[in-house]
């Protein structure tokens, strides 16, 4: 069965963190500049909380708070879920769906070690098919 692990081996354990003193604006800039659309809330490398676009559209924009007055940590997610390294793939996929949402902390040994996003499920799903398939294709033609 794949696991979460398989995941970030191809994809990488790299995270993007800020703390919750960060100004909302400062975490859209990097999120802009590294193209993603969720950040980590970290202090002393404890997970407190995630920051997703989601938030700023719900609890930024429609509340009609500054981005550049505001900090992170007044709205960022605290009550998050999170996946251990170790979990299939079918796990992460139930989670996402019963949960709807589209990023979790992957953890291991009570430690932040990488992130993975619905696309990322998708797309590992996709190319574990294929070589699935490539596999049998392969088998039927010897």
């Amino acid at each position: 069965m794949k696991k979460i692990r398989h995941i970030l081996e191809n994809k990488g354990h790299h995270v993007y963190s800020v703390t919750p003193e960060t100004s909302v604006y400062d975490a859209l800039h990097l999120m802009m500049e590294k193209n993603i659309s969720s950040l980590l809330i970290m202090e002393n490398e404890v997970l407190r909380g995630i920051f997703t676009e989601r938030d700023y559209a719900r609890k930024l924009v429609l509340m009609g708070r500054s981005s550049k007055d505001t900090p992170i940590g007044d709205i960022m997610t605290a009550n998050l879920y999170t996946i251990a390294l170790n979990e299939s793939i079918d796990h992460c996929m139930e989670m996402m769906s019963n949960f709807k949402i589209r990023h979790l902390p992957v953890i291991d040994n009570n430690r932040v070690t990488g992130m993975v996003s619905i696309g990322d499920v998708v797309k590992f799903i996709i190319e574990d098919q294929k070589r699935t398939i490539q596999q049998l294709e392969s088998y039927i033609a010897s």
